[in-house]
């Protein structure tokens, strides 16, 4: 990135990379940005947090400690931390099942994620859900059938423009959910109706073993649509996402219509932790990709060439980050599992339960 100014004043100007965009149907973004060093270094610290809480949660894996499914966020930072710094809370976020960074930006804070991992009474979701299932306010949480959350943002969406509340959805699915027929549906209503929604397609450019060239005989996802137009950015920096999504809610919540948005991104890790991602992929592409494209490494770099931190500045934050989900991880683990009267709770809302819940108490057995 160059810089245009760059002092100790309070914000800084620069212009971001020729190839962090491409369009279809659509002028692109502005390549001009002017952040405050402040949000600068909070993104930062966010991204440093999130790293170190996905490798707590790689290590309780391997331990046992947490059992079933587990998808990490590795190498995909910029992703939610950019989207996140470029919203607020009015607005909506639902996504799928790998989903413990969106969870910790929108409000959620490490122990209770890494609790509900653990399936711990101290968890976002009481430790019911697991890794695939955590929610906050305005965060429509993991959602573990595949595909499935891109028609229910769409409804979120709906109830944004029938309610007239100015704000927009970000409705988020992965390569390997893009070819499933709810998601064109949800294309095709969502233009119908012209709703101030954002499809956002995390390409990672790997499904459960699978490469997006082999799932998809057209990988430019920020086309599919046909009838809506679409952005690419680059995923792996969270600048180019963050102006990106400023952008995108700008362009919906005027009106205009939804929007297809593709953030090619990568993750280091395999698909889940039962996959070790090196059957389809080379460690050699891994490789490369973290020390050419790590989206920490490159907004450390952009803090040190424009002086709004030095090498010393952000170890302390790295220090500080470690100490922080050590510590969340140890309360975490100190949580008990959830009591048992817990295991028919929040079926319902509050105040509207039915006097008998079916399958609660045993009354006779069936034979088929």
């Amino acid at each position: 990135m160059m810089a245009s100014a760059a002092d100790d004043s309070e914000k800084i100007s620069f212009s971001l990379p020729s190839t962090s965009f491409e369009m279809y149907n659509a002028d692109a973004p502005s390549l001009d940005m002017e952040i405050t060093k402040a949000e600068l270094m909070d993104m930062y610290t966010k991204m440093t947090t999130m790293r170190r809480m996905e490798m707590a949660a790689d290590g309780l894996y391997k331990a046992k400690k947490i059992r079933g499914f587990c998808h990490l966020c590795n190498g995909q930072e910029a992703v939610s931390v950019g989207m996140e710094s470029a919203i607020n809370s009015d607005d909506h976020v639902i996504t799928a099942y790998r989903c413990h960074g969106f969870t910790y930006v929108r409000g959620g804070s490490v122990k209770s994620i890494l609790a509900e991992l653990m399936g711990r009474e101290a968890g976002i979701s009481k430790g019911k859900g697991g890794s695939m299932h955590m929610f906050s306010p305005q965060f429509y949480g993991g959602n573990g059938i595949v595909g499935a959350q891109v028609p229910l943002g769409a409804g979120i969406a709906f109830a944004q423009k029938y309610k007239e509340i100015p704000s927009v959805t970000f409705s988020l699915y992965g390569d390997g959910a893009s070819n499933q027929g709810q998601v064109f549906e949800a294309f095709n209503m969502a233009k119908l109706w012209d709703l101030p929604c954002v499809f956002v397609c995390e390409n990672n450019k790997y499904g459960m073993g699978t490469s997006d060239k082999r799932s998809s005989a057209s990988t430019e996802y920020f086309k599919r649509a046909g009838y809506i137009p679409g952005i690419k950015v680059n995923g792996m920096d969270s600048l180019a996402v963050k102006r990106a999504c400023e952008w995108a809610k700008e362009w919906t919540s005027s009106g205009k219509g939804p929007l297809v948005m593709e953030l090619a991104t990568y993750r280091y890790g395999g698909h889940s932790m039962s996959d070790p991602g090196t059957t389809y992929r080379t460690r050699e592409e891994i490789q490369h990709m973290r020390s050419t494209s790590d989206p920490i490494t490159g907004l450390k770099q952009l803090l040190i060439e424009h002086n709004v931190a030095s090498e010393a500045d952000l170890k302390a934050i790295d220090k500080e980050a470690r100490r922080e989900v050590d510590q969340a991880l140890k309360e975490a683990e100190a949580s008990p599992e959830p009591p048992l009267k817990e295991f028919h709770s929040d079926i319902y809302q509050p105040g509207t339960e039915p006097s008998v819940v079916r399958g609660r108490e045993p009354k006779e057995l069936y034979y088929y």
